[in-house]
């Protein structure tokens, strides 16, 4: 048993320490599909300012979020910014279903395989809700911040 254990734990840290998605630097490409199936790319949002919001349907920390990111996205959409919701739910109808009750009016996409997913391995995402917010070259300048950082720095980087 702690030779599993140790083996998980080796594993995870290694691929902490080889993620892709560093401050300062350029955000990994996404592309995933949307509600119609769809794909949409992460790159294809170049020149707005983008906030990454991974999360999930059963995320009661996600979802308790949501309110507080729509009401950012309506303050600031018309200035420039953007959301790329990224679901990890396996489960499409869950996640369509939270997306209809929470009212998120942003760009949905889903990475359907939870933990590991594409998505959450090049972002070393190993706790939702997990946020990236990118400048508008789709370079990395915060990650995992909290209510009172985002929005000082989300004006500051629309102003540019």
């Amino acid at each position: 048993m702690r030779t599993i254990l140790l083996v998980f734990v080796l594993i995870s840290v290694s691929v902490g320490a080889f993620s892709q998605a560093k401050k300062g630097k350029p955000a990994p490409e996404i592309s995933l599909p949307g509600f119609d199936g769809k794909i949409i790319n992460l790159y294809d949002l170049k020149g707005k300012i983008v906030l990454i919001d991974f999360w999930a349907s059963w995320c009661g920390p996600c979802r308790r979020n949501n309110p507080k990111l729509v009401e950012l996205y309506k303050k600031y959409h018309d200035r420039g910014f953007e959301i790329y919701g990224i679901s990890i739910d396996s489960n499409a109808a869950n996640w369509k279903q939270a997306v209809q009750q929470d009212q998120l009016p942003w760009i949905q996409v889903n990475d359907n395989k939870g933990w590991y997913a594409p998505s959450t391995i090049t972002y070393d995402v190993n706790a939702i809700p997990a946020s990236y917010l990118l400048d508008k070259d789709g370079i990395i300048r915060l990650i995992d911040f909290d209510e009172r950082n985002i929005e000082s720095k989300l004006k500051s980087l629309l102003k540019k």
